[in-house]
């Protein structure tokens, strides 16, 4: 379904994205954010998922700042490799590939932003700092605790697990607290739940929160 593209950012970078396309007249874009894995098997499987939905899909590879084409696994190493990574792009070099994705998307029609562990909290960022998106979907976004005073300028749902080591659960009551408007989804998981090549994989909760997300998507981008 979905093919390799290429993308020029603001600041002249260039990088690769997973592009996958519906079949008929698209309801709108979707950027995705990979988590700090890459868009590896995982990344590419949920964008064939939205678009099989409708959505005309973009999933830009933030990595290529540092690393061409890198696919990481989910092993210790794998997380220690990413965590590295991540640390060598900033929040603002993100969201200028974002944007660059949000331009292709936005053949589409009206685009919205899902994100997946690092890129729930890039999700949570283009919200408040990014232009050009309807609504933002981030899962268990790591750091966005300490980014509450953001305030988005556009519709957020958030997915949390209470299981999460790395995002306690009173972090998440911190972000409810702090943004009693927005619609923060906690469920009886891990992190990285949704992802099914991950131990912490939980059908029932990846379940319920796209069946949430895609209704979100439908309402804020068609």
């Amino acid at each position: 379904m979905g093919q390799i593209i290429s993308l020029t950012s603001q600041d002249g970078n260039q990088l690769s994205a997973y592009r996958a396309d519906p079949t008929g007249t698209p309801r709108g874009g979707l950027v995705l954010v990979q988590e700090i894995f890459g868009v590896n098997s995982h990344i590419r499987s949920v964008a064939d998922k939205f678009a099989s939905e409708g959505y005309l899909v973009i999933a830009p590879a933030l990595f290529d700042r540092i690393e061409k084409g890198l696919e990481l696994g989910y092993t210790p190493d794998d997380v220690k490799r990413g965590v590295e990574l991540k640390g060598k792009v900033s929040l603002d070099q993100a969201l200028t590939d974002v944007a660059a994705a949000q331009k292709v998307a936005a053949e589409a029609g009206k685009v919205g932003i899902v994100g997946y562990c690092w890129g729930g909290l890039i999700s949570w960022a283009a919200a408040s700092k990014a232009d050009g998106f309807a609504c933002a979907v981030p899962y268990y976004g790591g750091g966005i605790q300490n980014m509450i005073g953001e305030q988005p300028k556009i519709p957020v749902m958030m997915h949390f697990g209470d299981q999460d080591h790395s995002i306690p659960l009173p972090e998440v009551e911190k972000i409810q607290a702090g943004h009693p408007d927005i619609p923060v989804h906690v469920y009886s998981a891990g992190h990285g739940f949704n992802c099914s090549e991950r131990g912490s994989y939980d059908a029932d909760a990846s379940a319920k929160a796209y069946e949430r997300t895609l209704a979100f998507f439908r309402q804020h981008i068609g």
